[in-house]
């Protein structure tokens, strides 16, 4: 039996959930949910049992001092809950953590034990995979399910993946197979620059997040991150004129790919994005929120720029064309 004490009754509780690892390219997505902690002022309730979950050889525990007091911090996956207010209050319950080293069954369940106590009712899980795609375009997100009536109501992509899959795959299918209802928002990372962090995919996840459920975010700094990001790869782009030609490469095939789209739905939900900022619609930021630091870029109207990348390294080289040794993509498989 999950004990919750001190957990109050919650309004219309969407869960939202990010694992580092392997679906967490760039960090964007686990840098989604810290973002809504930190400017909700999430409060933790529960931890899963690191013993349960964990190799310690390939996650280590951390030590750090306290006031002169050793003390160790285990990997793990915590649960918080914000309460969002506003004309429209619903509530959030976070899930951030590590994507599991063994038992991913019982790890599923697990979660979806807290979901069904807390009355869940829809399961959102972020995540970021490595994509053909240029760092000046806005980052594409795709929204999935493995229900067909969600997929319809949402108007979301039915999901026909098949191959290797991560926590993020296990726990959506967990959650179907449960009757809880449950998406997952994809970001697409350039592969050329995948090292973290990634504030324009996590940019672009928040704001995907945000038209989903119908809830304003607070992005606070992020806009200003992402510009910056952006401006970063811009210049090392340049300074490699292979990297130069590449990307152009990949901005023109974007480009011819979003033309029929251009004039369409994009723009419909762009504007209305746009209009739910300015009257001040949906819920306003709760408790730690600040009402400033909107953006009206999300991955889909128009183009947002990156945090300061210093100290990195510079982009790997693509391989020339007709080079017959790779394939240029170096891209992780979605899995769903």
């Amino acid at each position: 039996m999950i004990e919750l004490d001190g957990v109050p009754e919650l309004v219309d509780p969407v869960m939202v959930a990010a694992f580092e690892g392997w679906n967490d390219a760039g960090d964007a997505a686990s840098t989604a949910v810290a973002h809504l902690e930190r400017e909700w002022k999430g409060e933790v309730f529960a931890a899963l049992d690191a013993e349960d979950y964990y190799d310690f050889q390939v996650n280590r525990p951390t030590v750090w001092l306290d006031g002169g007091i050793r003390k160790i911090t285990w990997p793990t996956t915590r649960l918080s809950v914000v309460r969002v207010g506003g004309e429209k209050p619903r509530d959030l319950v976070l899930v951030r953590g590590i994507e599991p080293s063994m038992r991913w069954r019982s790890f599923c369940n697990e979660l979806l034990g807290f979901a069904h106590e807390l009355g869940v009712e829809l399961v959102v899980v972020l995540g970021a995979l490595l994509g053909d795609t240029p760092h000046t375009r806005p980052v594409p997100v795709s929204g999935v399910t493995s229900d067909p009536d969600l997929a319809r109501t949402m108007n979301l992509e039915e999901t026909k993946y098949e191959g290797p899959t991560g926590i993020v795959g296990i726990l959506q299918e967990a959650c179907t197979h449960a009757g809880v209802p449950a998406v997952s928002l994809w970001a697409a990372v350039p592969h050329y620059v995948s090292q973290p962090p990634n504030p324009k995919a996590t940019l672009a996840l928040l704001n995907r997040l945000e038209d989903l459920i119908d809830l304003r975010i607070p992005l606070g700094e992020l806009p200003e991150d992402a510009r910056a990001w952006q401006l970063g790869v811009d210049q090392l782009a340049s300074e490699d004129s292979e990297v130069a030609e590449y990307v152009q490469t990949l901005e023109e095939a974007r480009d011819t790919a979003d033309l029929p789209e251009a004039s369409g739905e994009a723009i419909a939900r762009e504007f209305e994005r746009y209009l739910r900022r300015r009257d001040g619609g949906g819920p306003g930021p709760g408790p730690g929120g600040t009402a400033g630091g909107h953006a009206t870029d999300g991955g889909e109207g128009s183009s947002y720029l990156r945090d300061n990348p210093s100290g990195r390294t510079r982009p790997p080289k693509p391989p020339r064309r007709g080079d017959d040794d790779g394939d240029g993509d170096g891209g992780d498989t979605q899995d769903e």
